[in-house]
């Protein structure tokens, strides 16, 4: 696999990630989709990933979410 960013976001497709913002914040789900601006579509994660992360400080989200890219520091497969 080639270490572009958008080779990697494609690879993660349909796999859990965890996205970090510019704000501190943190927010977990299924990557559903992105674009060439690196604006990101989660999904809600599996139920049994929600009881994992209770205990980190990552906010999973409740529905399909879309972040934008210019907040986007990190996303961790």
């Amino acid at each position: 696999m080639s270490g572009r960013p958008l080779d990697v976001l494609e690879a993660s497709l349909d796999e859990s990630v965890t996205v970090n913002l510019k704000d501190g914040s943190s927010y977990h789900g299924t990557l559903a989709g992105y674009d060439q601006h690196m604006n990101v579509v989660l999904e809600a994660p599996a139920e049994e990933e929600e009881a994992i992360l209770g205990e980190i400080e990552v906010t999973p989200v409740e529905d399909t979410t879309i972040i934008r890219g210019d907040n986007v520091v990190t996303i961790k497969a």
